[in-house]
């Protein structure tokens, strides 16, 4: 994936097509989420780039995507990736951030309904260094939050065989690749 943080500002269309890529080649592409290609071959899924570039106006957008998906037809829109190129480029900074989403998502009415998981170029688990390919599971192109409908979430561990088991396969995965590996997959450009 190649940083696309150091270049210069991406127009909205640019970070979608950096984002779908990312999409299309490591969590389809890798199998790192075994839900993500139904949803992405239906459509369901909403990018929503925010222009925000404060935590405050970031947490605007996140309630207002919070609403838009709630009130939407699954069938329409299933998921929600909000990217936020602007804001919360540091990772420290987004992780603490994160407790401003769970209070949002409670103070919406929306906890049991929707979740949101974390997505960032420097995600780091504890216990892991910075360049740890285990990391590289929740590596994305872009800070973004991934916006769920938990009905969507049941239905889908319900019919996937040993679900509990998707992150222990994503680093052995993500181990054999390795870092060459997971730079090949970056070697052809967007379109």
């Amino acid at each position: 994936m190649r940083n696309v943080q150091n270049l210069p500002d991406r127009t909205d269309e640019e970070v979608i097509a950096d984002t779908r890529l990312w999409l299309e080649r490591a969590v389809i592409g890798l199998n790192l989420c075994p839900f993500a290609k139904s949803v992405h071959v239906k459509r369901q899924i909403r990018y929503a780039v925010s222009g925000a570039r404060s935590p405050e106006a970031l947490l605007s957008d996140l309630v207002a995507e919070l609403r838009l998906l709630h009130a939407s037809d699954p069938a329409e829109i299933d998921t929600t990736l909000l990217v936020h190129p602007k804001v919360l480029g540091d990772f420290i900074e987004y992780n603490d951030f994160l407790e401003l989403v769970d209070a949002a998502v409670d103070e919406e009415g929306l906890e049991g309904e929707l979740q949101v998981a974390s997505l960032h170029p420097q995600y780091q688990f504890a216990g892991t260094l910075p360049e740890d390919i285990d990391n590289y599971s929740n590596r994305s192109p872009y800070p973004m939050l991934h916006l769920l409908r938990e009905a969507s979430i049941e239905r889908a561990v319900a019919a996937f065989p040993d679900a509990s088991r998707i992150f222990e396969r994503n680093i052995e995965t993500l181990r054999r690749l390795g870092h060459a590996g997971w730079r090949r997959l970056w070697l052809v450009d967007a379109p």
